[in-house]
């Protein structure tokens, strides 16, 4: 079906501001109107998301859909100012934008809303806010939780990822407005976002509890909020994957989960593989819920879900080997818990074996193998062979497997535990020993102790005092082979995941009292399977440079110094630098971000990310360049960012941060 784009169009707003959008729209629309599906994101539709916008929404539109790409105020082409991530404004705004798509003479009425990430986060937001128009949402990589399951905290520990997203959102929300679209007033508009720009990692930084900030935009709050049918979308590679059975066990209206092997990348692009038909799933789902037709979607398991095999851990996989099951609802009647004790002598039993006290103190860099909290399909971020960290952390084995165990959900470790110092960390991994000897990590869980109760109201430990502590990992689906082993391992730091506690604690668990829950599939692999990846028209697009990725750990044997770096040259997530050829756009971004910490010290972290982000065509050229870093002390985080704009090699703004935060508990 051939298809109409509108390259850019203003939606007026009742304040007057106005926000850019793209749209594409089905032959004859215009004609006979058609449903509407809403993508609203501050990540700039001109050429932020421009490669990915049209193989996508260009499929909606070629079976029948209006498919509506919006730039939230204050982003993009947008008038207005963004303060922060998920406000009222944001919701309010949205839901203007569902009533003017309905009020179109090409849209019959009926409105979708979809996005993976923060278009994920607001889609179900927005839903709870009840827009009459809005029938049905589709979300991707979200969450319900934004404390405990976001990129600024994990288990109640500040993850490091919180300084990369918020100088990533510096340099996005740094790109001017394009004249060709914003008109003679971009210059002034582009200032002026740059003057008032936020110093976003401060600002999440700032909340260390589950406090009111965090409370508003999480749906958990108030289930019966969401109204509408709700399809939501999770992968194993990803962080946000924890939302996905939380959200089918509670929402109380029909709804149906996939969760792949992918990372956060859409999986008809889903890597690692295999992908799969991800947009012949999503019209099956619209045509269901806005038209009215019986596509069978309903009757598939309330979760698909891809069970991984095992795999050897290197950093860089493209495809997981395993297969598809369904669960015809969740919680599933077909999955029962699996008791393991720990034991002494690093034994993992089905029976409690003999008691033992067994202190822990991991080096402060303990946390090389983990990979990256949230993979991206970028070479080399996926964990590695876990005996780099087994060394620093109690491991507890299981003899050799002689029947396969295949577990879906969430293990729960409990451990009886005591610390020496009044704020301490433990992460718990899951793994699965290969008759290799190698190890590979299935799912772990941080936790600040300090918050083993409440994220809304932690408390100090009280050294030497024991604790019954439940650690709940993440959601993970998994076979453990005959001939394998399954470990469980306890450590007290993860760098260079999460920001250490201020104390180099010593943790010491009675195994008496510890164990862990494995939620067992009992059931068939049930009849699962999926078309191939489907994809809309593309945009013509140039590789202008292939680009380069870097990783690696280093350790100084003078110094004691342990040096993470990452670099990404040309794009952030591997790209390189491209030219959109329609708009003769190029954009080149280059991140290096460096981590260091004596791993005797804890007070000695340092966080240093350094940025530049090219953007323009011929005769309009910008640059801005941001540093960002971080460090701390016993009491105090301390966030510093530098940011200077250029047009056509002329500095033309700069911004300074620099904050003290009061750290809590954390």
């Amino acid at each position: 079906m051939t298809i109409e784009t509108i390259e850019h169009i203003w939606i007026p707003l009742a304040d007057g501001t106005r926000l850019a959008a793209r749209i594409f729209l089905p032959a004859g629309a215009r004609s006979k109107a058609v449903p509407a599906i809403l993508e609203y994101i501050p990540y700039r539709k001109r050429d932020g998301t421009r490669g990915r916008d049209a193989p996508m929404h260009g499929y909606f539109a070629q079976n029948g859909y209006a498919a509506v790409r919006v730039d939230m105020r204050g982003a993009g082409d947008s008038d207005g100012h963004m303060a922060d991530e998920y406000l009222l404004q944001e919701q309010d705004d949205a839901l203007e934008v569902i009533a003017w798509i309905a009020a179109q003479d090409w849209c019959d009425g009926n409105v979708g809303m979809m996005g993976k990430s923060w278009s994920g986060f607001n889609c179900l937001q927005v839903a709870a806010r009840r827009p009459p128009a809005l029938k049905a949402i589709l979300t991707a990589y979200s969450t319900d939780d934004r404390f405990r399951d976001d990129i600024h905290y994990m288990g109640g520990n500040l993850l490091n990822d919180n300084l990369w997203w918020g100088s990533i959102m510096l340099a996005y929300q740094a790109r001017p407005l394009d004249p060709e679209t914003a008109g003679a007033g971009w210059r002034d508009a582009w200032l002026k976002r740059i003057e008032d720009m936020p110093f976003f990692p401060a600002i999440w930084a700032q909340h260390q509890r589950y406090d009111d900030y965090w409370k508003h935009g999480s749906v958990q709050e108030d289930w019966s909020a969401i109204q509408v049918p709700v399809m939501v979308i999770g992968g194993w590679a990803d962080s946000y994957t924890n939302s996905v059975p939380r959200l089918l066990a509670n929402l109380q209206v029909p709804s149906r989960g996939i969760i792949g092997p992918w990372g956060h990348i859409y999986p008809h692009d889903g890597v690692p593989g295999p992908a799969i038909g991800f947009l012949q799933e999503a019209v099956r789902w619209w045509d269901h819920w806005l038209k009215g037709a019986d596509t069978g979607v309903m009757d598939e398991p309330q979760l698909r879900a891809f069970i991984n095999d095992a795999v050897v851990p290197v950093g860089t996989r493209t495809d997981q080997p395993g297969k598809w099951v369904g669960e015809a609802a969740w919680p599933s009647d077909q999955i029962a818990d699996k008791l393991l004790h720990l034991g002494a002598g690093g034994r993992l039993t089905e029976t409690a074996g003999v008691a033992a006290q067994l202190p822990v103190k991991s080096p402060q860099d303990h946390g090389r193998a983990a990979g990256e909290w949230m993979g991206t399909g970028c070479v080399g971020e996926m964990p590695t062979d876990q005996r780099l960290d087994d060394g620093g952390s109690l491991n507890f084995d299981t003899d050799v497997l002689e029947d396969a165990v295949e577990i879906l959900g969430a293990p729960v470790v409990r451990l009886k535990l005591s610390a020496d110092a009044p704020v301490a960390q433990i992460v718990v991994r899951l793994s699965d020993v290969l008759p290799s000897g190698e190890v590979l990590r299935v799912s772990y869980q941080v936790l600040n102790l300090t918050h083993r109760d409440s994220h809304e109201n932690p408390q100090a430990l009280v050294p030497g005092q024991d604790y019954m502590v439940p650690v709940t990992l993440s959601a993970c689906g998994h076979r453990f082979a005959p001939g394998h082993k399954i470990r469980v391992s306890i450590g007290t730091a993860y760098w260079p995941m999460i920001w250490p506690a201020p104390y180099a604690a010593t943790v010491t668990v009675d195994t008496g009292g510890s164990a862990i829950s494995l939620p067992v599939r009992m059931g068939g692999d049930g009849a699962v399977a999926f078309d191939a990846p489907a994809h809309g028209p593309a945009v013509p697009i140039t590789q202008v440079d292939p680009g380069m990725t870097a990783r690696s750990f280093s350790f100084d044997a003078i110094t004691g110094l342990a040096t993470y770096v990452t670099e990404g040259r040309g794009g952030l997530f591997g790209e390189g630098v491209v030219r959109f050829d329609e708009i003769g756009t190029t954009i080149a971004h280059n991140l290096r971000r460096e981590l260091t910490i004596d791993p005797r010290d804890p007070l000695s972290a340092r966080y240093v990310l350094r940025q530049s982000y090219d953007l323009g065509r011929e005769g309009w050229q910008t640059r801005s360049e941001i540093t960002t870093e971080m460090t701390c002390d016993l009491e105090n985080f301390y966030i510093a960012g530098a940011l200077v704009a250029f047009e056509n090699g002329t500095e033309v703004a700069r911004r300074t941060w620099h904050e003290t935060i009061a750290r809590d508990l954390m």
